[in-house]
């Protein structure tokens, strides 16, 4: 059972243990207990013996129980054992869920009583608490993100879970639909050994309800300040990945950046290593500790210039270029040949960019090359692997170059200038309309780099 604290998880184990043939045992991967509070062994298992194999315990549980055993199971408990469960199509989960606020407030409540469950009403504890918004935003997030992760999990295997809301626990039919799915016998009835907590409404809980309405206004419920993103995950590119084989400095290329004169400049101390398998890179870092990896940013107006100039106009994507003229209706001169006139080449840069929009949000045909990826997708690849240690950008290269290499006890090496292109430059081109139309294709960068309109960038 895939639940949190105070979302009803108690009351649903009691009746999954009424139900013939199955058994719960609680918490048992808990950090501070196996199974109920205080204990600290469950069929032979210490917590240590927990710890040093999660796993060797639920084949231990599956072993000694007769029909049907399982677990309750948190976002922080022993994440170990989370996708396990998740790949193993025999075993059934059950998913709890309720509504954020209400076990925020119910958990505050809880902490402040001292009382996490009820079996006799005369032995109510109640009290008003403090609503905190930061402490909720936090909750919210985690429970979100454990969420997802069970989701991904079930769909990437083909899977179901049985989804069952705090509200649902006191429906029979419901629990007698949740023992369909386990394929066991239903209840006849409820189990009356627990009572529900703190009944009241929200407001009467916390000392603070209107800062409450105010926090809970403020956060965005739906989402709607997220920036969609339909991009295909990349590959961490490890092949392409540089090193200066004395020097220990290894270079993460995003493609449409300074490659070429970062590339240079790494070749200023001595010989390069490349065209590593995951393996030789391992390797290749365990042999020089101390060691730095990193990559370079460009501005996404500068990089998709680039892109179009040396791979669109220059080629090296033909069939792309052909669906680009031929489906998308975009005006291109012949291969090898820049635009006759400068506002000709705006035109067609224009056009590109409302192209690469339509080609990240996944409305092409064509594959997201690496060339006009965002470039938040392509560090998100490298993290696959690693991510780098340091995050350059193309306006303070000189800068940030002389850093790393006194990271790594080396005198800087000259920093070659930048390889021209030879078409149309951008500042000659520049106008509002392609900076709006960059920030449209490549919002995600924009956002999560915090660019600024490319005029306003720091002299190159």
């Amino acid at each position: 059972m895939f639940a949190e604290m105070r979302t009803g998880s108690n009351f649903l184990e009691a009746n999954l243990n009424a139900m013939p043939g199955v058994v719960c045992y609680g918490e048992v991967f808990n950090p501070h207990f196996i199974g109920k509070k205080d204990q600290t062994r469950l069929f032979g298992f210490s917590l240590a013996d927990r710890e040093a194999d999660p796993m060797a315990l639920i084949r231990a549980m599956r072993a000694q129980t007769a029909g049907l055993s399982g677990f309750r199971c948190f976002h922080d408990h022993d994440p170990r054992i989370v996708q396990p469960v998740l790949d193993d199509p025999r075993c059934a989960k059950i998913i709890l869920t309720r509504n954020p606020i209400e076990s925020y407030v119910s958990w505050k409540i809880a902490q402040e009583t001292g009382q996490w469950k009820l079996t006799h009403a005369k032995n109510l504890k109640t009290a008003q608490v403090r609503f905190d918004a930061a402490e909720f935003e936090l909750h919210v997030a985690r429970l979100q993100a454990f969420q997802m992760r069970l989701l991904h999990g079930l769909q990437v295997s083909g899977q179901t879970a049985f989804y069952i809301d705090y509200e649902d626990i006191n429906d029979l039919d419901v629990l007698n639909g949740l023992a369909a799915f386990l394929g066991r016998e239903g209840l006849p009835g409820l189990d009356g050994s627990l009572k529900k907590q703190n009944p009241e409404e929200i407001a009467q809980k916390v000392v603070n309800p209107d800062e409450m309405e105010r926090a809970l206004a403020r956060l965005d419920r739906f989402n709607l300040a997220r920036t969609p993103n339909f991009e295909p995950r990349r590959a961490p590119m490890v092949p392409q990945f540089l090193a200066a084989r004395t020097a220990g400095l290894l270079y993460m290329p995003v493609r449409g950046g300074p490659v070429a004169q970062v590339t240079g400049w790494l070749q200023g101390f001595g010989p390069l290593d490349g065209e590593f398998t995951q393996k030789t890179l391992r390797q290749w870092k365990r042999a020089r500790p101390g060691h730095r990896s990193f990559t370079v940013l460009r501005h996404p107006l500068a990089r998709a210039h680039e892109v179009f100039c040396t791979q669109i106009l220059g080629g090296g994507f033909d069939q792309i270029r052909d669906q680009m003229a031929k489906l998308h209706k975009l005006d291109l001169p012949p291969l090898g040949q820049d635009y006759p006139d400068v506002a000709a080449h705006r035109a067609g840069f224009l056009g590109f960019l409302r192209w690469i929009k339509l080609n990240l949000a996944g409305q092409t045909s064509a594959r997201v090359d690496a060339h006009w990826a965002s470039q938040a997708a392509v560090l998100q690849g490298f993290g696959a692997f690693q991510a780098p240690d340091l995050v350059l950008r193309e306006e303070g290269l000189a800068a940030g170059l002389a850093f790393l290499a006194a990271e790594v006890g080396q005198n800087p090496a000259p920093l070659p200038p930048p390889v021209a292109h030879g078409f149309t430059s951008l500042q000659a081109i520049y106008s509002a309309e392609l900076e709006a139309a960059a920030r449209d294709a490549y919002a995600r960068d924009y956002l999560a780099f915090g660019f600024a309109d490319w005029r306003d960038q720091p002299a190159r």
